[in-house]
């Protein structure tokens, strides 16, 4: 057994990318930030939809049209393939656990 909540490191010099499982074309990942975003250039614009959800701490999604999404515990939304997107803002002053869901249509 494991918990997705626990053996988060104390420090984060950079985010971590943790896969969980991937099999049959779909891929859950585990990423912990602490004040992370997203490079100043570029977007994120993957092949696969993404469904991603808050599982601790808050982090704000930032998508090319200029929509903004702030997700906290328990919140959690659908990013269509090839929706351009970057992370925002994640709180500094905790860890966020995110747990993301890569999955073709």
């Amino acid at each position: 057994m494991a918990n997705l909540l626990e053996a988060i490191p104390k420090g984060l010099p950079e985010e971590l990318f943790e896969e969980v499982v991937s099999a049959l074309g779909v891929t859950v990942e585990r990423i912990m930030s602490r004040g992370h975003t997203s490079p100043d250039t570029g977007w994120y614009d993957q092949p696969r939809r993404e469904r991603v959800l808050v599982l601790k701490g808050q982090g704000v999604v930032a998508f090319e049209n200029g929509e903004s999404v702030r997700l906290g515990p328990g919140d959690h939304l659908t990013i269509p393939a090839h929706c351009r997107h970057r992370v925002k803002w994640t709180d500094p002053q905790q860890a966020t656990a995110w747990l993301a869901v890569h999955y073709s249509a």
